[in-house]
């Protein structure tokens, strides 16, 4: 199966090309040439766009796509996984805190169960190994966040907000063209298009190391992030 590595970026000069170096050479290792990598650059106002472009020169399966101001990671995702062209479609961090090569687990799913059509990564999963966790606010934040989405939104899953997601082109294709929220909530929204269409999802273990820059921004992402998924219900009504 050939796979699509969408990348999220906004103003991510400084850590997004050694991203893209280590996830190139690994994904020529196992995967050959039968793989892309799209960079959604969502509206940055530094230099990624300049900093992928230069990379381009050697990596003919890198390709950027520019969204023209900054919307979100969740309409920066939505672009790339809609623009994906292979049969499994995979959307991770810039940041590399969830590491490529986790993608095997993902086939491993996809290879042996032909029913699955989503696979996400899970930091809950007893198996993960958080090798450097987030902060104790972060963390307990997180689980706070986690119990309100459950009781929203009926999803029955201890961790929608790993940046890890791989889906069949179908399943892509089909929730991708639904999801509305722009904000950093979209992961709740795509599994709840997921549940309601049938879809099954399958959790993995993780390896995962905590970015301390991370983008999501204390108190103000989290209060839209729970506005959002209040909305969540009636943006998709059957």
């Amino acid at each position: 199966m050939k796979l699509s590595v969408i990348i999220p970026a906004y103003n991510e000069a400084e850590r997004l090309p050694d991203t893209l170096q280590v996830a190139y050479v690994w994904l020529c290792q196992h995967y050959a040439d039968n793989f892309e990598i799209l960079v959604v650059d969502d509206g940055s106002t530094d230099k990624t766009c300049q900093k992928v472009e230069a990379l381009q020169n050697n990596m003919p399966a890198l390709k950027l796509i520019r969204q023209n101001k900054n919307q979100g990671k969740g309409a920066a995702v939505r672009k790339g996984m809609l623009a994906a062209k292979a049969d499994i479609h995979l959307f991770m961090d810039a940041d590399h805190s969830t590491h490529i090569r986790e993608i095997k687990k993902a086939f491993q799913i996809f290879d042996a169960h032909a029913d699955v059509d989503v696979v996400i990564a899970s930091r809950q999963h007893p198996d993960s190994d958080i090798s450097q966790h987030q902060s104790w606010l972060r963390e307990n934040m997180g689980k706070t966040f986690n119990t309100l989405m459950r009781l929203s939104t009926g999803i029955d899953m201890p961790d929608t907000q790993c940046g890890f997601k791989a889906f069949r082109a179908e399943a892509s294709q089909t929730i991708f063209n639904q999801q509305k929220l722009d904000g950093f909530s979209f992961d709740v929204e795509v599994l709840f298009l997921a549940v309601q269409h049938q879809y099954h999802i399958a959790e993995i273990p993780v390896e995962w190391i905590n970015e301390p820059n991370s983008k999501v921004r204390m108190l103000i992402d989290p209060l839209k992030m729970f506005i959002d998924i209040l909305k969540i219900r009636q943006l998709h009504k059957p």
